[in-house]
């Protein structure tokens, strides 16, 4: 059910059917709480929590996936090497735990949530996970972190924040640039940003291009890594459940092999027998998917990285941005 609805939406929001009276009505209800509840935190009548170390915010204008969590791994990483001690904040969606936690390594998914997990195993940075960013992110200056990255916070107004970038998927845009749920934009299009990142595509003035290119595939079992050249000639069985499914699958295409499309909502909890096929062949997952399907014993099962390439000036100019914001002595100098 959910995922015939899903469908239904992503044609009126990027296909070639216009939304029904019904769905601009309640984007337009929508559009009116957006406005007040911006009036209320400029205002003052709903506070906004500073830190004492600069935040930098990482999020979308537009539902689904377009590219922040690989973006967030790997400005952490970049940033961490040029001196910062970064700590992620995410609201782990998808999880069924409501309770804070801390993101690790051999965390649960369900406890903390599959994107937190993820950016743990990638860059053993300190992830806090909390449906109050804010309180996560004041456990990560406690941890003695001295860069906050909010992960998916761009709507999070209760946060301060220092820094913006807004990711974009190169190819869909802003769909028909209409908000929720007559189109895919949770907010206007048009606020301003420091940084705005073009996830595949071309990139307009004043926008940064990020790549996403696929690593060798990495076995849920015992085994050794396999480029995935080695794949070919026989079909794969692709499995995505993430925002923008077709990303995934034509990467692979692009690397030359024959892909038999699985397509499955965002943060989707899998079971077991969801992922038996016919015919017989390799299964290939998103790394997203794979922290939650890795207890499940499969065999010829593989999950495919995706790493982000970022200009180097790109991170340099956020690194110089975030040492104007800083409230502490210069990351690699004395106090």
């Amino acid at each position: 059910m959910k995922a015939r609805l899903e469908r239904w939406l992503l044609r009126r929001w990027y296909g070639d059917v216009a939304p029904g009276p019904a769905l601009r009505l309640l984007a337009w209800v929508n559009g009116g709480i957006i406005r007040m509840r911006r009036h209320f935190y400029a205002s003052g009548w709903l506070r906004t929590h500073r830190l004492p170390v600069p935040v930098l915010v990482v999020g979308n204008l537009v539902a689904g996936g377009a590219g922040k969590t690989p973006l967030t791994i790997a400005l952490a990483r970049a940033l961490a090497r040029r001196g910062w001690k970064p700590g992620i904040a995410s609201r782990g969606h998808g999880r069924t735990s409501r309770e804070p936690t801390w993101a690790r390594p051999d965390s649960s998914p369900a406890d903390c949530g599959d994107e937190p997990l993820l950016i743990a195993r990638q860059t053993g940075l300190p992830v806090a996970v909390d449906r109050d960013r804010a309180a996560a992110a004041r456990r990560l200056v406690a941890a003695g972190c001295s860069l906050v990255i909010a992960d998916d916070g761009l709507q999070h107004l209760r946060l301060g924040r220092d820094l913006e970038i807004e990711v974009r998927d190169g190819e869909r845009r802003l769909g028909n640039g209409r908000l929720i749920p007559a189109g895919p934009l949770r907010e206007p299009a048009g606020r301003g940003v420091d940084f705005r990142v073009i996830n595949g595509g071309d990139a307009d003035t004043g926008e940064w291009r990020m790549d996403l290119r696929l690593g060798d595939a990495q076995p849920l079992g015992p085994g050794e890594p396999r480029p995935l050249g080695l794949f070919e000639p026989g079909p794969v069985h692709a499995i995505a459940g993430i925002g923008h499914p077709a990303r995934f699958f034509r990467a692979l295409r692009a690397a030359g092999l024959q892909v038999i499309e699985h397509a499955f909502p965002d943060h989707h909890r899998y079971r077991p027998g969801e992922l038996e096929f016919a015919p017989a062949a390799p299964r290939l997952m998103t790394e997203k998917d794979a922290v939650k399907c890795a207890g499940f014993g499969l065999a010829n099962t593989w999950s495919v990285p995706a790493v982000a390439d970022l200009p180097d000036a790109f991170v340099e100019a956020v690194h110089e941005k975030l040492l104007v914001h800083r409230r502490e002595p210069a990351p690699g100098t004395p106090p």
